[in-house]
């Protein structure tokens, strides 16, 4: 049974203030968790159910530290409204300075509010072999539990870097391409795109703020043949991306 002290500590990730004060941050679930198991990620404290532990006891690094606890601790301790496997605690990764040449493909994001898009992205990104990610401030965290959980284990593999984006587009090389996601922009289906640059997607309501589009050089849309209105941004991402990816031969 876990202990009051380990369900207050690990409850309390759940806040960012509580995650920057101790530099880590809680992974649930069996896909997650053994994600995390299979990373460089440092693992604090591995909390497991017995048929969690029968099923994937092999995937279990040698020395590997874990407690038997019940699904009830889990739920208790955690997000989820039911889990059966594991919950992990792990130390966030200290990033090094963010290094972009003007070759790289790479996503920004300008101020995505909501978590659950973010871990959709962080997950489409992994899925397109894009391993960074550079956020506007306000966007949603990285750590957030449900982040971590939308990611589906690819916050193993990408990196996220918070910064002043206008800026950061600003010292930009003037000959890198940055595309901005804009419902005035130019048919990508009419464009031939190679992976190179920043495509810049804005926030779910408002778009990309005044002060990043002044640094888009390039605006671009998806076509619409039907009646919606927009597209979520994680889904309008996904879009995009795989425009810029259909022309590399593979």
């Amino acid at each position: 049974m876990l202990s009051k002290a380990i369900v207050k500590y690990v409850t309390s990730l759940q806040v960012k203030k509580y995650r920057n004060q101790h530099q880590a941050f809680v992974v649930e679930g069996a896909k997650s968790v053994l994600e995390l198991l299979n990373s460089d990620f440092e693992i604090q404290h591995l909390f497991i159910t017995q048929d969690f532990l029968q099923e994937h006891g092999n995937r279990l690094i040698k020395g590997t530290r874990y407690e038997l606890v019940t699904e009830q601790d889990l739920t208790r301790a955690g997000t989820f409204s039911s889990n059966n496997a594991g919950l992990a605690v792990a130390r966030m990764h200290q990033l090094p300075d963010l290094q972009f040449q003007p070759s790289d493909f790479t996503l920004a994001l300008d101020d995505i509010r909501d978590p659950g898009n973010m871990g959709t992205i962080i997950r489409i990104a992994d899925w397109y072999g894009i391993q960074t990610i550079v956020c506007s401030e306000n966007c949603a965290d990285f750590y957030n539990p449900k982040t971590i959980s939308a990611t589906m284990g690819s916050f193993t593999r990408v990196k996220a870097f918070y910064l002043n984006l206008g800026e950061w587009l600003h010292q930009l090389p003037e000959n890198v391409p940055v595309y901005g996601a804009s419902l005035d922009g130019e048919n990508l289906h009419r464009m031939q795109l190679q992976p190179t640059g920043v495509v810049v997607m804005g926030n779910e309501a408002n778009g990309i703020r005044p002060e990043v589009a002044s640094e888009v050089n390039r605006l671009i849309k998806i076509p619409a043949f039907g009646e919606a209105e927009s597209l979520n941004v994680a889904t309008a991402t996904a879009i995009i991306i795989d425009n810029f990816m259909r022309n590399t031969g593979l």
